[in-house]
């Protein structure tokens, strides 16, 4: 496998990001970036398609004066983490091991409140079926768990579409293009920092074929039988969705009738949001988790 690493000095200009990565080798020997902050109850923070942990660099400050500490890798080929070359290197099934390896062999996480949106849902909530020891409460925003047998959304379709067709894609305007409130170039410049050329976006190009869309997709079983575990979850499950994201709309209603852990839980919809609502609504977001936590004891 040929394997790509951006810079450090590529992020050199991104804004509003003052913490220093971390990094531990995946099971396969790949170098995944994440930050670890702060002391107390771990959140979990998980990116998505196709951004990295700037993401959530509006929640973090919330999160850690709250007295939480804050875990929030890059994904293997996105952000400071390491890039497999080849859109082949790239599965559902490799993802789920790549997080597994660090975050639960490498870091030894406990009693985990994952925060998933995107991708970061995806992969989250199945390394949460296939683990449900090492997590206590699970956060969804703008996520799900396809499993082949629904098709996705118009909306998304089209993205995928535009994905498959565009060679060099422009990751920075593709979140800029998500979101309620427009971005400064400085943030949308910091989403293009982690990918020098097109090369280094293969990881990006890779994501939209691995959603299982029928029963012959590699990841339908794995995902299928996840839910078979989700549909037993009893532990608290919440529903943090946006406003105004064509892609997921209405996706917690299935989230929320089919988890035993989302009865009775103040699901909230987050005013204000797009697709990515930690660019739009971040804070507000990190104080819905913070609440939420300390109803339950968690803080």
């Amino acid at each position: 496998m040929d394997v790509l690493r951006t810079p450090d000095a590529a992020f050199a200009a991104v804004p509003d990001f003052p913490w220093e990565p971390r990094y531990a080798q995946t099971s396969d020997g790949l170098r995944m970036a994440y930050l670890d902050e702060g002391s107390g109850p771990v959140v979990l923070l998980l990116h998505g398609e196709p951004s990295w942990s700037f993401l959530y660099r509006k929640l973090i400050p919330v999160l850690l004066e709250a007295g939480c500490r804050v875990v929030a890798p890059d994904l293997i080929g996105f952000g400071r983490s390491d890039k497999p070359a080849a859109v082949e290197d790239y599965s559902y099934a490799g993802h789920v091991e790549w997080l597994r390896s660090v975050l639960l062999d490498a870091l030894d996480l406990t009693d985990i409140t994952l925060v998933g949106q995107d991708w970061g849902g995806l992969l989250g909530l199945r390394l949460a079926a296939e683990h449900p020891d090492r997590f206590a409460r699970i956060v969804a925003a703008n996520t799900g768990l396809p499993d082949g047998r629904h098709r996705l959304p118009d909306a998304w379709w089209r993205f995928r579409d535009f994905v498959a067709r565009t060679e060099d894609l422009p990751i920075g305007f593709l979140v800029s293009a998500a979101v309620v409130d427009p971005m400064p170039a400085e943030v949308t410049a910091a989403y293009d920092a982690p990918f020098p050329d097109p090369a280094y976006k293969n990881g990006a190009r890779a994501f939209p074929d691995l959603i299982p869309q029928d029963a012959d997709n590699p990841a339908t079983p794995a995902c299928q039988r996840a839910w078979e575990v989700l549909a037993r979850w009893d532990k608290p499950f919440l529903c943090a969705f946006s406003d105004s994201d064509p892609i997921t709309a209405g996706g917690e209603r299935m989230l929320i009738s089919k988890i035993p852990g989302a009865a009775g839980q103040p699901h909230t919809t987050i005013v204000g949001g797009g697709h990515f609502l930690q660019e739009d609504r971040g804070p507000e977001l990190a104080t819905v988790i913070v609440a939420w936590m300390r109803s339950l004891g968690a803080l």
